[in-house]
C-alpha cells in the first residue's frame, strides 16, 4: 500500500507539542490533585501506589463496573456494592462507571449534544460524588482524554481525588458526531497530559487498547508493538505514566496469559485492569458462568505468574441482556474472590512455556512493529520528538495502512501475514466463512451493493457483515466508522448504492435511523434500510435512565432490524425482490 500524500500526516495549523505541554503544566497553579475517601482511608498519594503494594502481597485487586445513567443510583451502587462485599471478606479496589460519549465535547457544547446511555459529569464537584462514594479506587476511563473536551474532563477528575484518568485508546480511534477537527482534539488531549505529567503524584494515563488500534489490528503482534509506540509519546515525550487495559476480545486463555506476559516485558507501570471478556457471553446467566471463569481464571493465573498491578474484571453474567443490576454485580465479584482462592492449584497444570513462546513471539514482533513505524513516520517528514504531532500523524494514518506497511509479519500476495492472528479476526472469519457455506450465493445481476457504516467506533460487527456479504457476492461500499447521517448517505448515492446498512453499539438506534432516513428523503433517495447491533434508546421522557428495546419502532420507520447474519439475508433478499418488481 502507498500513501499518496504523506504530508496529509502533518499539519501547519497543530502547535507544537511542546508548547502545548507547557500550557497544560501551567495549569497546575489552579488544578491538583484533591483528596476523596480512597487516598484517605488507604493512606495512599495514589492508586499507582495501592496496585504496587497489592503486588508485593500477592493479592488480586477486584474491579466493578456499574452502567447506571443516574449519579445519584450510580454513588448508592457503588456504597452497596463495596460495603456488601466488605462484609463478605470481599474487597473491591477500583469502581469504573460509564460515562456518556458527549462528555468528549467541550463544555459549552455538551448540552446541545446528542446523549447516549451514559451519565454526564460537569465539574469538580460533579466527579467529587463518585470519588466519595466508597473508599475504593474510581475509573475515570471512556470519554475523559482524547477527545476535545480533554481539558475540562481532567481539571474535574484531577481536583475530585482521580489517579486514572483515560482513555488514551479513543484519541486514535473516536469521532464524536458533527466533530472533525482533529487538531483541536490533539491540542486539547496534549494539554491535559501535560497537566497530568505536571502533577506531583502519579496519575495514570489509562489507555484501554481494545478500544484503539490495538483493537483493529490483524496480527496481535501489533497490538503489542501499539503499547510500546504510547509509551514512547506518553512517558519519554510527556513524563507521564500510560497504564494499559485489555481483554474484550480475548477468549482463548492462551492468547490472555501470553499478551499479559508480552505486556509485562515491555511496560513496568501498573495496569489499570484486564478487562472482561464481554463477547463470549452468548448464551443464558446461567451458561455465561462459564465464560466468566474461563477467562478470569486465565488472568488470575497471569497476575500471580507476573503481578503487574492489573485488577480483574468479573462481568456479570447478565451483561449481554441488559444492564446488570447490584446484586448481580456482588454476585459477580463475589465468584472472582473465591475463584481467585482456588487458582493457585491450577497453576502446575498450565503449560507456561508454551504461553511463554507466544510471549515471545508478541516481544520481538511489537519491537520491530514499533521501531518501523517511528522510522516510517520520521521518513515521511513527522517529527517523532513532537508527542502531538506524533499522535496526529499515527490517527491520520489509521490502523489498516500502518499495518499494512509497517506489520512485522511477511508479506503476501493476499496482503501482510500475521506472527499471531487477532482472536476477533480469527473468530469472526470462521463466523462469517462457516455462516456463507450454509447459504445459497447471491446470482448475478440482483447482486446487491450494500454501503456500510456504523454509528460509532465499534467496528468488529461491521467487519463481520462486510466478510458475510463478500462471501455471498454481494459488492460492499465502506462508509466507514462513526459516520454521520449526511456522510453516509451520500456516499450510498455516490457509490451507486442499492442498499444501506447500519451497524449500531452506543445507544442511538431509533435517532440515528430517523435522520438516515430524514436525509435519504431530502436526498431523493429511496433504499431499504438495514440496522443491525445493539438495537436500543433512552426515551427522552424516561424516568429509569435505562435504555429500552426499539426494534418495532425502527420498523415503524420503514427499516430492517436485523438481530443477525440470518435476518441480514433476509432483508437483502427482500430488497433485491423489490428492485426487480419495481
Amino acid at each position: 500500500m502507498r500513501i499518496d500524500a504523506g504530508a496529509a500526516l502533518t499539519d501547519p495549523r497543530l502547535t507544537p507539542g511542546q508548547d502545548l505541554l507547557a500550557a497544560g503544566r501551567a495549569m497546575k497553579r489552579d488544578w491538583h490533585l484533591g483528596n476523596c475517601l480512597f487516598l484517605a482511608e488507604k493512606g495512599v498519594s495514589s492508586e499507582a501506589e495501592w496496585k504496587r503494594m497489592s503486588a508485593a502481597q500477592g493479592r488480586v485487586m477486584q474491579h466493578a463496573h456499574i452502567g447506571f445513567r443516574d449519579v445519584g443510583r450510580t454513588v448508592e451502587a457503588i456504597r452497596t456494592v463495596h460495603g456488601q462485599c466488605a462484609q463478605s471478606g470481599v474487597t473491591v479496589d477500583r469502581f469504573g462507571i460509564t460515562l456518556d460519549w458527549s462528555m468528549g465535547y467541550p463544555l459549552a457544547m455538551r448540552d446541545k449534544a446528542s446523549r447516549g446511555t451514559g451519565i454526564v459529569l460537569r465539574g469538580p464537584e460533579d466527579f467529587a460524588r463518585i470519588t466519595n462514594a466508597a473508599p475504593a479506587a474510581a475509573h475515570f476511563g471512556d470519554f475523559m482524554l482524547g477527545l476535545p473536551g480533554a481539558v475540562e474532563n481532567t481539571c474535574g477528575a484531577l481536583a475530585a481525588g482521580a489517579t486514572a484518568i483515560g482513555n488514551l485508546g479513543q484519541y486514535f480511534t473516536f469521532r464524536l458526531p458533527y466533530w472533525d477537527d482533529d487538531v483541536k482534539t490533539t491540542e486539547a488531549t496534549v494539554t491535559a497530559l501535560g497537566l497530568i505529567a505536571a502533577q506531583d503524584e502519579t496519575i495514570l494515563v489509562h489507555s484501554n487498547l481494545d478500544d484503539g488500534f490495538a483493537g483493529l489490528f490483524i496480527d496481535m503482534a501489533c497490538a503489542l508493538g501499539m503499547v510500546i509506540i504510547e509509551k514512547h509519546i506518553i512517558e519519554t515525550l510527556i513524563g507521564a505514566r500510560v497504564s494499559h487495559c485489555y481483554g474484550h476480545h480475548f477468549s482463548d486463555p492462551l492468547s490472555r496469559a501470553a499478551f499479559h506476559a508480552a505486556l509485562v516485558r515491555v511496560s513496568d507501570t501498573p495496569g489499570t485492569m484486564i478487562f472482561g471478556n464481554t463477547v463470549a457471553y452468548q448464551s443464558t446467566p446461567a451458561a455465561n458462568y462459564a465464560s466468566l471463569a474461563s477467562y478470569l481464571l486465565a488472568d488470575i493465573l497471569s497476575l500471580g505468574r507476573w503481578p503487574a498491578g492489573h485488577a480483574i474484571n468479573p462481568v456479570p453474567v447478565t451483561e449481554n441482556q441488559r444492564i446488570p443490576d447490584i446484586d448481580e454485580i456482588i454476585d459477580a465479584q463475589t465468584f472472582a474472590h473465591r475463584l481467585a482462592s482456588h487458582a493457585p492449584f491450577y497453576a502446575p497444570v498450565l503449560d507456561w512455556a508454551k504461553i511463554e513462546a507466544m510471549a515471545d513471539v508478541l516481544v520481538k514482533g511489537g519491537k520491530r512493529f514499533a521501531a518501523c513505524v517511528l522510522t516510517g513516520l520520521a521518513e515521511r517528514g513527522v517529527d517523532t520528538q513532537d508527542c502531538a504531532a506524533t499522535m496526529l500523524a499515527i490517527r491520520r494514518m489509521g490502523p489498516k495502512t500502518m499495518e499494512t506497511l509497517y506489520g512485522p509479519g511477511p508479506q503476501t500476495p493476499r496482503g501482510r501475514q500475521p506472527l499471531i492472528h487477532a482472536e476477533w479476526a480469527r473468530e469472526l472469519n470462521h463466523k462469517a466463512a462457516d455462516w456463507v457455506a450454509r447459504q445459497s450465493p447471491l446470482q448475478s445481476p440482483d447482486k446487491p451493493r450494500v454501503c456500510i457504516g456504523t454509528t460509532d467506533v465499534h467496528e468488529h460487527g461491521k467487519y463481520l457483515v462486510e466478510q458475510a456479504l463478500e462471501g455471498l457476492g454481494a459488492e460492499v461500499v465502506d462508509a466507514g466508522v462513526a459516520i454521520d447521517p449526511e456522510t453516509l448517505v451520500m456516499a450510498a448515492k455516490a457509490s451507486g448504492a442499492t442498499v444501506i446498512a447500519v451497524s449500531t453499539y452506543n445507544g442511538v438506534a431509533l435517532s440515528y435511523a430517523k435522520a438516515v432516513k430524514a436525509v435519504m428523503t431530502a436526498q431523493g433517495l429511496d433504499l431499504p434500510l438495514l440496522i443491525g447491533g445493539r438495537l436500543n434508546e433512552i426515551p427522552a421522557d424516561s424516568n429509569s435512565g435505562l435504555p429500552v428495546d426499539v426494534r418495532s419502532d425502527i420498523v415503524a420507520l420503514g427499516c430492517r432490524p436485523c438481530a443477525d447474519l440470518d435476518e441480514m439475508l433476509a432483508a437483502l433478499r427482500s430488497a433485491i425482490q423489490r428492485e426487480k418488481v419495481s
